[in-house]
């Protein structure tokens, strides 16, 4: 049975749905260890008092924020007991539809399951969001700060997706984003249109499943056989990604794409992987067809 990271209430104006919130993400990196170079063997680290150099067990550390040079000394019982509410309901504020929120704002999600007895209640706001196209606007806290989540339906569950605030993002302009102006109507129409063309012909459904971390399984196929042979270096890299198209031969490179034969899930590139494939090879062909104009 899966841990809860939160326990509390879901408030649906006056009904209160009794939930606990369940990780809906997981992560399948590749755990490396750390380890010295001189004889391969793990490296560890210590948490260590900065004053004296000595090493401090887990129950000795506490948590606590500067004040004017001293330390306020706070335990989860102080963090709740700032506003217990809000630490233990996540608060719907309203509704509004599901098209209104930008996808940049979108953050973490986490499945929401009732407790025992709350089942009904659970299922009413459930179904009802699944009928609309609207999704709920909450409030909630999680560790030492507020979020603000967007609560949906997904297949028989819902999900409370943590959003950023406005706050939170950059403009493009301030993240170093370089300004692009749209292109002349008359001078791109031509370019316009085989890019739309381009698009509509790699048209395909939505299948997650089909995509896979494909650089892991390479890279653990290199480690399976570096660890038969022995082997302590890699050679050179094989095949560099695609140079950039050069602007003039812009519009040669979209009839190629066209005229190769791309298809979506309506060809016969049936998986995501082989959609891939088919698109190095296209950009390959395109660059050694170029002749020296692709920078």
């Amino acid at each position: 049975m899966a841990r809860a990271i939160w326990k509390g209430t879901l408030g649906f104006g006056l009904v209160n749905i009794g939930v606990e919130l369940l990780t809906a993400s997981t992560s399948d990196t590749l755990d490396l260890d750390m380890l010295d170079r001189r004889d391969h063997a793990r490296i560890g680290y210590q948490k260590v008092n900065k004053d004296t150099g000595a090493v401090v067990e887990q129950a000795d550390i506490v948590k606590g924020f500067a004040v004017e040079g001293e330390y306020v000394i706070l335990d989860d019982a102080d963090l709740k007991a700032a506003n217990p509410r809000a630490t233990q309901s996540i608060d719907i504020v309203g509704f509004i539809p599901e098209a209104d929120v930008p996808r940049i704002f979108y953050d973490r999600p986490y499945y929401v399951s009732p407790v025992k007895g709350a089942e009904r209640a659970y299922a009413l706001l459930r179904d009802t969001l699944a009928s609309s196209s609207q999704l709920a606007l909450a409030q909630i806290v999680i560790h030492t700060r507020q979020h603000m989540a967007a609560v949906y339906a997904h297949q028989h569950a819902m999900v409370v997706q943590l959003l950023r605030y406005g706050s939170d993002l950059k403009a493009p302009d301030d993240a170093g984003v370089r300004d692009v102006p749209s292109l002349p109507k008359t001078s791109a129409s031509k370019e316009f249109a085989m890019a739309k063309q381009l698009v509509s012909s790699m048209a395909m459904e939505w299948q997650p499943d089909a995509f896979t971390d494909s650089y892991r399984e390479d890279l653990m196929a290199l480690i399976h056989e570096r660890a038969k042979k022995g082997s302590k270096a890699t050679k050179g890299a094989g095949a560099r990604s695609a140079k950039p198209t050069r602007v003039l031969d812009l519009v040669s490179a979209l009839k190629q794409s066209l005229g190769s034969g791309t298809r979506g899930a309506k060809g016969a590139a049936s998986t995501p992987t082989a959609v891939k494939r088919a698109g190095a090879k296209r950009a390959t062909k395109a660059g050694r067809s170029s002749k020296g104009k692709v920078a």
